[in-house]
């Protein structure tokens, strides 16, 4: 087979908007086993890609002439880069992003999938391919060794009949499954996934990618615990990287005055936060926006700002987004607001809130978490 997209400059593609660091890169390994191995299966009609990082897998194919891509990136700091690298290279109109739903895989015949950490977004995906995507259709999955396990190749066996894997090539390998089963796909397809939290009495719904499903990661848990002393005379809060919107729904469901957004740059955290929100019976009171931290929201418009930032990119320990969500929240809040952040005690977040927000007290700390209010002055 030939090799994709001869020449193509992998190394002009960027992160941008998303953080860019000595350590962060926009291609990997696995991206250019992806494009050698399917050669010119990427020019047939019928072209899906998933989980495209920055735009690696879709542009290689662009570059070798395939067109009328379908695209999903669950981040949407993915897509802007996406398209930022497309105007780089001149390579603008060669896709369309889309949904993760059957408007995104109807008549696939070849997709190109990153694969992700998750099972269950595994599972997700492979279940969604196999009810919409053609008889026919080529899956290529690939991934960095240190971050794929059998149980991924368990997961496509599910639902494909052939599931084969490639050699590995600088510590990349290829899945590739065909022979998709649809009616082994409908039985297994129950997203979104719900459960009853029984500390607080909420429901949790959650897309196969977002963060913690429906149990509620050990950060959280220990936020809620303290939130009904969060600015209890606010009017508007906004639950920053709400994932599943267990804090959203939390607030809303406690006070019923309470006008919340939701926000998150994850298509999968945003669409569970709205089943959240609806299974507790506040979608009324919930607005749910998928924003790259808090771009979309005025200056000094919140009361209340609610988060538990994370501390990966990727694969790797860095803090820069929570840095950035510090500084949207310190310009977001209306004065006299307060930002509650619950963090990982050993990243010392406090002067950086301080900086960025205002004059920061501690309001609980565990032997691992530390629950901090930043009040905007």
């Amino acid at each position: 087979m030939s090799s994709a997209a001869p020449g193509f400059p992998y190394e002009r593609l960027r992160r941008r908007p998303d953080v860019e660091a000595p350590n962060l890169f926009a291609s990997d390994a696995a991206d250019r086993l992806l494009a050698d191995l399917t050669g010119d299966a990427v020019l047939e009609p019928g072209l899906v890609v998933i989980g495209d990082a920055y735009g690696a897998l879709t542009l290689a194919a662009a570059a070798r002439g395939a067109h009328g891509i379908r695209v999903h990136q669950d981040a949407l700091t993915g897509e802007r880069a996406l398209d930022a690298n497309a105007a780089e290279l001149g390579l603008e109109g060669t896709y369309e992003h889309r949904p993760l739903d059957d408007s995104l895989l109807r008549g696939a015949r070849t997709v190109l999938l990153r694969l992700p950490r998750s099972l269950d977004a595994l599972a997700e995906i492979a279940t969604l391919i196999a009810e919409h995507a053609r008889a026919d259709v080529v899956v290529y999955a690939g991934g960095m060794l240190k971050h794929m396990t059998t149980a991924m190749n368990a997961v496509l066996a599910e639902v494909f009949g052939d599931v084969t894997a490639s050699l590995a090539r600088q510590k990349a390998r290829v899945l590739t499954a065909r022979e998709p089963h649809p009616a082994a796909a409908t039985v297994l397809d129950r997203w979104p996934e719900r459960s009853l939290d029984a500390d607080t009495g909420l429901w949790v719904c959650a897309h196969g990618a977002a963060f913690a499903g429906t149990t509620v990661d050990i950060g959280t848990r220990f936020l809620l615990s303290v939130l009904d002393d969060a600015v209890p005379d606010a009017r508007t809060a906004i639950d920053l990287g709400c994932g599943t919107g267990l804090l959203a729904a939390a607030l809303a469901a406690s006070r019923p005055d309470l006008r919340v957004i939701a926000t998150d740059q994850s298509a999968a955290a945003v669409a569970s936060a709205a089943a959240t929100a609806a299974a507790n019976g506040v979608a009324d009171r919930v607005t749910v926006v998928r924003d790259d931290g808090l771009a979309a929201q005025p200056d000094a418009s919140a009361d209340l700002i609610v988060l538990n930032p994370p501390f990966h990119i990727g694969g790797a320990v860095h803090t820069g987004i929570a840095h950035r969500l510090f500084a949207d929240a310190g310009r977001v809040l209306a004065p006299g607001g307060e930002l509650w952040t619950v963090w990982n005690s050993h990243l010392g977040y406090r002067p950086a809130l301080e900086r960025a927000v205002g004059p920061t007290r501690q309001i609980a700390r565990n032997p691992k978490f530390t629950v901090t209010a930043s009040h905007r002055r």
